[in-house]
């Protein structure tokens, strides 16, 4: 190592580590370093080798807009690429990118090498103290560093136990040791009364799988890469995903076993995710529905291994073999990793401020799962909000704080700090308000003004900068135009917005013939703004009504029944009763779609 003190340190190399160290490393007069464990890849996906999703999709872009890393080593790494909610509306419709596990860390660690301001070390931190002059020390082996801010992004590392059957270990994943308990590293911070859960399911050797009796999911080459100057470019072969199912079999097996389950034998105590169940959950919860989806998943190019998307368990190895080899396709399958759960801690999130700063302990900041959330998108998000600010601090610059209704950087922040987390956190396309305001396709033009605030320069600027003017200039043209229709001639801008028509296809056809010429993107974004301008200004409207219906009555037995609100959001009015809007509104974990349901009078 160079020196001994810098000025942030950023504890953990995953995808929040990551997007940290990049965030804080652009401003060249400081000197930031990651300490990651030894033999764990940076940006390693020790779940499913996927970036994006529903909701996800939108925060990477988002992240890349910013001038984070996820999208590009996202695009450099895509063995597979698809739309995802292509039946349903543009403002759900999100990208979604199967990755090279291989390839995805070693090119993230290719471009944190770039940093001249940036060292990664590697090693185990054991304890965290202040020292007389208000820094961190931060000592691991028998080396101590010293910083004047600091970034944990430790993911479920903290006190993790690793559960298959009734083997349990120490561990943060499978192979690779834990940290110990938050209280025995930092004095003053709090942490959740139980412990949080995550699982994985077993890796499947791909040559003893029949892909025969499988539904193909092949890549899609007209899907946009996550970071614009990319365009529809592959960097890496494209192969194809594949679908099939669970069976009578496979659920009787499970429900035969269920005393051996840690998840309901009482072994684990911790809360999983319920956006991502373990196939324990889904038998037990639907015990007379036998067939559940698993998608078959390659984990590389040269991986050897699938990823059996859907039945992620901690049962005992021989009952992980007899499931499934009952799944269809799977009759002889051999397996290289069995599946398991991990418990670990996570930090009391009412405890930090919207820069994710612990905000009785100084520069000390939390980002990613650590923080009670799921997923690697929802980690990077925090990650570069936590690496941002904590370098701003140092700087004595205005810290970034983003709302919650011009981004999903901003729902996922305010989620994450608003309450006290009572299970892992996944975003989604429901959990904003503004949801057909913050689509994919305008993700530039919503970041564009942070960016010129923090005075960002990392070369993407000229493409914003000409999206934006090529945007301004076929929106002119799509207001001045008229076309012919049926024997009529209409305004384009009205046909775009026809319910009967692809407004996307309709201009494209309109630009051909005129032959006119704009990117994909830039025709995309014009086209769906059009479509949805009313809508937007209802849903304004409709927001601007939220503020003023808190003494609104509602019908909290009515509202727990409608099928038009999802069934978390009706869980938790059942538990808690609300009588007034404003009670429905400070309940935790109602979604902000719920509340826009309930202000336009529908209840």
């Amino acid at each position: 190592m160079k020196n001994n003190h810098f000025d942030i340190i950023v504890i953990g190399g995953g995808h929040a580590g990551i997007e940290a160290a990049w965030a804080a490393s652009q401003y060249s007069s400081l000197n930031i370093a990651m300490v990651t464990s030894e033999g764990v890849p940076i940006g390693s996906t020790p779940c499913n080798p996927a970036i994006g999703g529903v909701g996800k999709g939108q925060l990477v872009r988002e992240i890349d807009a910013m001038g984070g890393l996820m999208g590009v080593i996202a695009d450099m790494s895509a063995i597979q690429c698809r739309r995802l909610n292509e039946s349903k509306g543009y403002a759900v419709q999100s990208t979604r990118f199967q990755v090279d596990k291989d390839v995805y860390p070693a090119t993230a660690e290719r471009f944190l090498l770039t940093r001249r301001n940036l060292e990664i070390i590697r090693g185990s931190v054991s304890s965290v103290r202040l020292d007389k002059n208000g820094d961190y020390l931060v000592g691991f082996g028998d080396m101590e560093l010293s910083c004047s801010s600091l970034v944990v992004t430790v993911g479920t590392f903290l006190d993790g136990k690793i559960h298959r059957g009734n083997h349990v270990k120490s561990g943060g994943r499978d192979d690779v040791d834990s940290s110990a308990a938050i209280d025995s590293i930092f004095e003053s911070v709090k942490k959740l009364s139980c412990k949080f859960k995550t699982g994985t399911p077993a890796r499947i050797y791909k040559d003893s799988i029949d892909y025969s009796v499988m539904e193909p999911q092949e890549s899609d080459d007209t899907v946009e890469c996550f970071h614009v100057p990319h365009g529809t470019k592959r960097f890496l072969p494209q192969v194809s995903c594949y679908k099939t199912r669970t069976t009578r079999e496979t659920v009787e097996t499970i429900l035969d076993n269920k005393n051996l389950s840690p998840m309901f034998n009482g072994q684990i105590e911790g809360i999983g995710p319920r956006y991502c169940p373990s196939i324990e959950d889904k038998a037990f919860r639907y015990p007379d529905r036998y067939e559940h989806h698993v998608f078959v998943e390659p984990e590389g190019l040269a991986a050897q291994t699938v990823y059996p998307n859907g039945v992620s368990t901690s049962l005992p190895v021989d009952v992980q073999d007899e499931f499934l080899r009952s799944i269809k396709g799977f009759e002889d399958a051999k397996v290289s990793r069995y599946g398991y759960a991990v418990e670990y801690e996570v930090v009391d999130t009412t405890e930090l401020d919207l820069t994710l700063r612990y905000v009785t302990c100084g520069n000390l900041y939390f980002a990613g799962q650590v923080n009670g959330t799921s997923g690697y998108e929802e980690a990077a998000g925090q990650g570069l909000v936590a690496g941002l600010n904590s370098a701003l601090r140092l700087l004595g610059k205005p810290e970034i704080v983003f709302p919650r209704g011009t981004s999903y950087l901003g729902v996922l922040i305010d989620d994450v700090v608003g309450v006290r987390r009572d299970e892992p956190y996944r975003l989604f396309t429901a959990r904003s308000e503004n949801r057909l305001l913050l689509r994919e396709d305008n993700a530039l033009e919503r970041m564009s003004k942070y960016r010129k605030l923090l005075n960002l320069n990392d070369g993407i600027d000229c493409c914003i900068d000409n999206h934006l003017y090529q945007k301004e200039l076929l929106i002119s043209i799509v207001e001045s135009s008229r076309v012919y229709v049926s024997s009529e001639t209409r305004q384009l801008s009205e046909l775009l917005k026809d319910g009967k028509v692809d407004p996307v296809a309709i201009l494209i056809k309109f630009l051909d013939e005129n032959k006119i010429k704009f990117s994909r993107n830039v025709i995309k974004s014009v086209a769906i703004e059009v479509k949805y301008a009313g809508y937007l200004n209802k849903n304004n409207n409709s927001n601007k009504a939220i503020e003023k219906l808190s003494s609104k009555a509602i019908d909290w037995e009515k509202l727990s029944t409608c099928k038009s609100i999802s069934n978390e959001c009706r869980q938790r009015i059942s538990k808690f009763k609300p009588k007034t809007f404003h009670q429905l509104k400070s309940v935790q974990g109602i979604r902000p779609a719920t509340l826009s349901y309930v202000a336009n009078g529908v209840l």
